[in-house]
């Protein structure tokens, strides 16, 4: 090779390198709070052009990895912030750690990389190998070591309303699988050779697909909204205590934090300007059905221990007449063994403790440390806290005639666990968070992006009581129609329908998914006999 061609090589891989870190940016760009969804339909294309030509599969896993690593530091460096100022580590450990996290959720796009080499080399078209590809690595992310499917692709369309409400057949991975798909077909129309008459029937086929998507959601949307006029309503306040973090938990606070979710609980307390006013208390039997909803650990001790904060909790509720609903830490005794759970009380507008849900899905080093033996060091990051256990599982508590679903915290952002409450028969679902630890990043805006798509997966009505926001009542197509700021104290006020709608994902699953397994499996097995009969 010639000093000049080896220049041409050089710049060429310089280019390639731009163009995958360009990919990074466009996914990036498509979350929020910086971004807009319609830029996750080109994402793809740079990173597409960069595998072009005669790559090795190694060259594309490392394409694949400049992309990942791109745009998992922009989407993730929050997590920085949480080590640091929660888990007191030094910056330099708090970038390290994000920069881990970001590694391992990149090697999922450096196999779709490689892969996509692979089959370019096996003559497989990019828009038959490549939704298929990255569907299946996005839902093994989501599920291997716990799952972290945090802004997988499909969430990116959190707010085009008529693009996601095939989420009620497919789950988030459908509307993911159609992003790649379109990515893919947009590269093959700009820079694969073909006649007029195949880029056209590419374009038409692409087009078609858009319109029928977007032709669904649009009769879906109208559909639930007529249902939603006739559905019954319970009203429901949400009491945002904005109580700082680095407080929350000190016992000199502790009676102060309960009468400001106290007072913003009280019925008498006039909606803020621009707020809808408090909805007529709905009556059912011997009991108004209005719920008041505070947020995750908003008592900040063990309500369960009789007390002067608890008789203060119970002495409002039966001032309000309301039923109540919060987020408290528990424990079980057994023995001299004391077992920690992050939990919610529903209680009865006469104080009586109604259910109690404890949280199934824990946050790794955040309410649990895996592995705490072989890594002392991350024990900081729940110093004070203490590992929590495992709930008994997904069952709703029963609030008058309705039953309502608990997510706590990033519960909502696991389609399995919105999927077995309706399944057990919820009404609605309500998520109670405290993202005062992401403090004015992305995360909290990345959080309640994919709490909207469980409405959606099982048309129910979500309540989202958030300590320091975003709060928001989301209805069964996923329109936000109530929001809180970050950072502010506030209460907002709602109705909630009762949605009876059954989907096919709340019923099926991950049917979706599984074809796209089935499928990959099938064009996996194809193209090695082809090649042996080749040879």
């Amino acid at each position: 090779m010639s000093r000049k061609n080896k220049i041409n090589f050089r710049k060429l891989e310089i280019n390639d390198l731009m163009l995958a870190m360009g990919s990074g940016w466009l996914l990036i760009l498509s979350f929020p709070k910086f971004g807009t969804g319609l830029l996750a339909w080109v994402s793809l294309v740079p990173l597409f052009y960069a595998l072009r030509g005669e790559k090795t599969l190694t060259q594309g896993l490392m394409l694949g990895l400049v992309t990942g690593m791109t745009a998992q530091v922009g989407i993730m460096y929050w997590i920085t912030h949480v080590v640091v100022n929660y888990g007191y580590l030094p910056y330099p450990v708090g970038i390290a750690a994000m920069l881990l996290l970001s590694a391992y959720l990149s090697l999922y796009i450096g196999l779709f990389s490689a892969a996509v080499v692979y089959f370019r080399k096996k003559e497989v078209p990019l828009w038959i190998g490549a939704p298929l590809l990255w569907t299946c690595l996005e839902y093994a992310k989501s599920h291997l070591l716990t799952g972290f499917p945090w802004e997988n692709l499909g969430y990116s369309q959190y707010l085009h309303l008529p693009l996601i409400q095939i989420a009620d057949i497919t789950g988030v991975y459908g509307v993911t699988f159609f992003i790649v798909l379109i990515n893919a077909m947009i590269y093959e129309v700009l820079f694969v050779p073909g006649t007029k008459k195949i880029i056209l029937a590419k374009i038409l086929v692409m087009v078609g697909l858009l319109l029928m998507i977007y032709g669904y959601g649009i009769f879906r949307v109208q559909e639930i909204g007529r249902q939603m006029t006739t559905a019954p309503k319970v009203a429901v306040r949400i009491a945002q205590g904005n109580i700082d973090q680095s407080v929350k938990w000190n016992p000199q606070y502790q009676l102060e934090t309960i009468e400001i979710h106290t007072a913003l609980s009280m019925p008498g307390k006039l909606s803020e300007p621009g707020s809808p006013p408090r909805p007529p208390l709905s009556k059912g039997g011997n009991h108004p059905f209005h719920l008041t909803v505070w947020p995750e650990t908003a008592f900040p001790a063990f309500f369960q221990d009789i007390n002067d904060l608890h008789r203060i909790v119970v002495g409002s509720v039966k001032q309000s007449g309301s039923w109540f609903l919060f987020g408290s830490p528990t424990y079980d005794r057994h023995d001299r063994n004391i077992t920690l759970f992050n939990s919610a009380f529903l209680l009865s507008p006469e104080g009586t403790i109604m259910g109690r849900y404890d949280k199934v899905h824990l946050v790794p080093y955040g309410e649990y440390v895996p592995l705490r033996r072989f890594f002392p060091f991350i024990n900081k990051l729940v110093e004070g806290i203490g590992d929590f256990g495992t709930g008994p599982g997904y069952h709703p508590l029963t609030f008058g005639p309705y039953r309502v679903g608990v997510l706590i915290c990033y519960e909502g952002i696991f389609p399995s666990a919105a999927r077995t409450y309706k399944q057990e028969g919820a009404d609605f679902l309500v998520n109670l968070t405290n993202d005062a630890w992401f403090g004015q990043t992305s995360a909290p805006y990345q959080h309640l992006s994919m709490t909207i798509f469980r409405a959606v997966e099982n048309r129910l009505d979500v309540v989202r009581a958030a300590n320091t926001g975003i709060s928001a009542f989301i209805d069964a197509t996923g329109k936000i129609s109530n929001k809180s700021a970050l950072f502010e104290k506030v209460f907002l006020d709602g109705n909630v329908h009762i949605n009876k709608e059954h989907t096919f994902y709340a019923a099926q699953g991950d049917v979706f998914i599984y074809i796209c397994f089935l499928t990959l499996m099938i064009l996996l097995t194809a193209v090695n006999l082809r090649r042996k009969s080749h040879d």
